[in-house]
């Protein structure tokens, strides 16, 4: 037995998930107290109830992982309530246990599982049919385990509590709060994995940016409120184009950026490029109402182009060079607009 105890420490030393500290430990136990089932439960004192979270079982008594029951039922909370860690005749001392009788349980130990600030998690046990009085070196490791137990339940706590801010932190780092779009940092991250891809398999990558025309008017007409208001609704009309695969952010003022993977072929990417610029020109266009004024809004400038083999600014470059392109030519024709309207509201023969 001292051997195996020897080979369960090491594995106990080694343990990185509570499971992999549990079970050594449990086998530990079984070995050490000599009875049939080692366990450890966890305990939801809000909703009053035990779990079996993990078990050892090596004879006729069986507790099953998994299993919960009434928190005011257990055998536990009678040994916290009475300040008893082990009882050799629990069928005499606890007759009312419906568990304990329907298991036909005789002796009971038990451990609290407590947290730095005293509150009651989880219990760790060892039960057996038989009646068997467990000597000073059992209850010794009962003690021992149930605190090992608890420190490290702490410590994953600990970790998951600070995993989880670390990914608030991260999220918050990366997206634009008032979009809650991915930002230029986040949208400069995903463009090189894209890019990074499209090296390895000579695929394209689309990559497009966008920018609201006129949008300063607006804020200098309806006020800064209204102009925030119009970049949220502009970024839910160009989410609801963007494919699962891709990544839409805005990267600064009223400036958004595209990026998604693209066709294998020079002729289809450039095709879908033109495709995607066309179709985000479309859907910022049109009617838009914000605190109550209805603006016809003529859409933004985009530009979109298929690349790869570049790097991140370079891409960049490309599809900003694109986006003014885009810029021109709507001028362009907005300018032959208003000089054909103003030529069709001259009188016939001019002046």
């Amino acid at each position: 037995m001292e051997a195996t105890l020897e080979h369960l420490s090491e594995t106990v030393a080694s343990a990185g998930t509570l499971e992999e500290l549990s079970r050594p430990l449990l086998e530990m136990l079984q070995l050490v107290t000599g009875l049939e089932s080692a366990y450890l439960t966890s305990i939801d004192l809000d909703a009053q109830l035990q779990s079996i979270t993990y078990a050892r079982n090596a004879g006729e008594l069986h507790i099953p992982e998994g299993l919960t029951v009434p928190w005011a039922d257990t055998l536990c909370k009678r040994c916290l309530e009475q300040g008893r860690r082990v009882v050799s005749n629990v069928g005499e001392v606890w007759g009312d246990s419906q568990a304990a009788a329907a298991l036909g349980i005789q002796t009971y130990a038990s451990a609290p599982v407590s947290s730095s600030d005293g509150r009651i998690i989880g219990t760790l046990c060892a039960a057996s049919r038989g009646s068997q009085t467990l000597g000073p070196r059992a209850r010794t490791a009962l003690n021992l385990f149930s605190r090992l137990i608890a420190q490290h339940v702490e410590r994953e706590q600990l970790v998951a509590e600070l995993k989880r801010s670390n990914d608030y932190l991260t999220r918050f780092a990366m997206t634009d709060s008032l979009t809650e779009l991915p930002n230029r940092r986040a949208f400069r991250d995903e463009l090189g994995r894209l890019l990074a891809r499209s090296a390895r398999d000579g695929s394209y990558v689309l990559v497009g940016m966008l920018d609201l025309d006129g949008f300063k008017q607006i804020n200098d007409e309806y006020g800064h409120t209204t102009g925030d208001l119009l970049l949220q609704q502009c970024a839910g009309r160009l989410a609801g184009m963007a494919r699962n695969t891709d990544i839409l952010a805005r990267i600064g003022g009223d400036e958004f950026a595209f990026a998604g993977p693209g066709p294998a072929t020079e002729e289809e990417a450039t095709k879908e490029a033109e495709e995607l610029a066309a179709q985000a020109r479309a859907v910022t266009a049109g009617s838009y109402t914000l605190r109550g004024s209805r603006i016809d809004y003529p859409g933004a400038s985009a530009g979109v182009v298929a690349v790869r083999f570049v790097s991140v600014g370079q891409a960049i470059e490309l599809a900003d060079a694109a986006m003014y392109q885009s810029k021109k030519d709507r001028r362009r024709l907005f300018d032959t607009r208003a000089e054909s309207r103003s030529a069709a509201r001259q009188p016939p023969g001019g002046r």
